[in-house]
């Protein structure tokens, strides 16, 4: 089955040995992954050059990735940076409100959402505990920014997490047309399988059972978190999605016919 793989950040060799654009291709080779999207480093993370420039510049002679920029949230331009986003060529942006430290409602994520809205940008949020001012980044923020932005597209990755998976399908239910099922909000399956090292964001079998039984198969995007999870866990997840009580077409939409629909690329 063909794999198009949403959720990889990528580093530089200074920065993370093994989070570079090489490693991340080894572990696709390891674990049968012909196409992923990859995430640009935070600004949050001290940088000293621009990411998304960087970033742009690492994937030219890699066609089988696809490019997400980030935004410097409480730096200048909002709007400009989202403008560079776009003339790269990158087909959407990672936010986490957690670590970046910005409220899901508040201003400055509004202008990103205006400026990602009208250049067709997908956005793909971390949700989730993560150490930050959960009044910030509560899930259920996210249906005013359904509300305010119906033409945005976005994930939630983790969908919620173990603590707020209820909390994120309720957004999702909310902002699914009753009769066509049609709906901007997708659930990223990105380490929501692994009950050891990744149990902050743990759904299991039964959870996703139910997140497909509410919703749809159309809705959900598998992820990897690399460099966070190796070859060894991003194959067990894998294999966690074969195991699902649904057919070959309906798997095969997780593993990358969704991703690929929703940023209009092929595979």
């Amino acid at each position: 089955m063909k794999i198009f793989a949403n959720h990889a950040h990528v580093f530089r060799q200074d920065q993370r040995p093994d989070g570079t654009v090489s490693a991340l291709l080894e572990v696709m080779d390891k674990t049968g992954i012909e196409k992923c999207v990859c995430f640009a480093p935070f600004y949050e993370w001290g940088l000293d050059y621009n990411p998304n420039l960087w970033m742009a510049e690492e994937l030219k002679a890699h066609p089988e990735l696809t490019g997400f920029g980030v935004v410097d949230i409480h730096g200048q331009d909002l709007t400009g940076q989202i403008k560079q986003i776009r003339e790269l060529g990158f087909k959407g942006i990672k936010l986490h409100p957690a670590f970046q430290k910005f409220a899901i409602d508040g201003p400055e994520a509004f202008q990103v959402y205006a400026a990602a809205q009208e250049s067709g940008l997908f956005l793909s949020f971390h949700t989730g505990v993560h150490w930050h001012r959960i009044q910030d980044y509560q899930p259920l923020l996210f249906d005013e920014v359904a509300w305010n932005f119906p033409d945005l597209k976005f994930s939630m990755e983790h969908v919620g997490g173990y603590c707020f998976f209820n909390e994120a399908l309720a957004v999702i239910l909310n902002n699914r047309a009753e009769e066509s099922g049609k709906c901007n909000i997708y659930a990223g399956l990105t380490s929501v399988f692994d009950n050891d090292r990744n149990r902050f964001w743990y759904l299991g079998q039964e959870k996703v059972r139910t997140l497909l039984h509410m919703t749809s198969d159309e809705l959900c995007l598998f992820g990897l978190d690399f460099p966070y999870n190796d070859a060894g866990k991003i194959t067990a997840a894998i294999e966690e999605i074969m195991r699902l009580p649904i057919d070959e077409d309906a798997k095969q939409r997780i593993l990358g016919g969704n991703l690929a629909r929703v940023l209009g690329v092929d595979f």
